[in-house]
């Protein structure tokens, strides 16, 4: 695979602070009640805010096969902090595409990550009756209902908003990340990476102005995005495979990790719900693999194995579309049914 030295650089500075900063930190940042904020600046220090950034507000214009492979090094280095991390540049992405006032006033602090964004559309993949709507405020919106996946609060500044219209659309929105007697947040207690300080938002009756929308879209012309857009999120789990890889001191798994992300970047939109699925599969394995190898010690709260482990089986489901978990489901099963 050729690289060039910009890409060269940018991975490997992500591999240098995952190795020297959030791996020796993954078992106290696991164990903590919020990722610890000094983690997220030393990659604000480094301009990892700025990934997917153009380079005239500061950001690293990285392609996407750079930006996976810096996704897949921190996430080796710790799961969480990534978590909280990645859910940044969605809001890079949409304001680099704008123009006017909301560019100048959010990208270059987006960007260097003196303003850090969450997400909140998880909303829009629910089938049935929309939970987050968003109603004509005169030249703003009202937005009325629930978020039900919101990670980084508490270490986010804004929340990137999806809520869907009686129209037929999907409004984005930059929502002040502060509870309020419109917005209300309440803690799920995950199994792994707790301390993401993921939340449930609850809007009633919140006002955005006209300044804060940053994109309205059909419904439908944001389903077909996503489905092509599932790529990203198998970083997480090959750097989780990779870092088990390295604890085995396992090439032979290292080069399953190099088949599935060559797998990842070939698909299309049909493949790719497949291509998740393998890559959710190869990081639980990789982790059983740890375990096993690792003996007793391996259920211990101080060691990685346990952390890892259950990592990989958060990974199974976060990011998961009705696609992905058919073809998780039918690899299980046809496992089940070849043993």
């Amino acid at each position: 695979m050729e690289t060039t030295r910009g890409e060269v650089d940018i991975v490997r500075e992500a591999q240098r602070l995952a190795d020297e900063v959030l791996f020796p930190a993954a078992l106290a940042t696991d164990a903590s009640a919020v990722v610890p904020r000094d983690l997220l600046d030393a990659l604000a220090s480094s301009g990892l805010y700025g990934l997917v950034g153009p380079p005239d507000a500061g950001g690293l214009a990285a392609d996407a096969r750079t930006a996976g492979l810096v996704v897949e090094a921190l996430a080796g280095g710790c799961l969480t902090t990534t978590f909280v991390w990645a859910q940044h540049h969605g809001a890079v992405r949409t304001i680099a595409h704008a123009r006017g006032e909301l560019r100048e006033r959010w990208l270059r602090r987006l960007c260097s990550g003196e303003c850090r964004a969450g997400v909140a559309f998880g909303s829009l993949r629910r089938p049935g009756r929309p939970l987050l709507v968003a109603s004509r405020d005169g030249e703003g919106w009202v937005l009325d209902g629930t978020a039900p996946w919101v990670t980084g609060w508490e270490r986010v500044d804004v929340v990137h908003v999806a809520a869907r219209t009686d129209g037929g659309d999907v409004v984005w929105c930059l929502v002040d990340a502060v509870r309020s007697p419109e917005l209300d947040a309440s803690p799920l207690a995950l199994a792994a990476v707790a301390a993401s300080s993921t939340v449930t938002l609850t809007f009633s009756g919140l006002v955005v102005g006209p300044e804060r929308v940053t994109l309205v879209e059909p419904f439908a012309e944001w389903q077909a995005r996503d489905r092509a857009g599932l790529r990203p999120n198998g970083s997480l789990a090959l750097g989780l495979a990779l870092r088990c890889a390295a604890l085995l001191g396992s090439s032979e798994l290292a080069g399953r990790v190099d088949t599935a992300r060559a797998l990842l970047d070939a698909a299309g939109p049909d493949e790719l719900p497949g291509a998740r699925a393998d890559a959710s599969a190869l990081a639980l394995d990789a982790a059983a693999e740890l375990v096993v190898a690792s003996g007793g010690r391996a259920v211990t709260v101080g060691d990685h194995a346990q952390r890892l482990a259950r990592e990989a089986l958060f990974l199974l489901v976060f990011g998961q579309s009705p696609a992905i978990r058919d073809a998780q489901l039918a690899r299980l099963r046809g496992r089940d049914a070849r043993a």
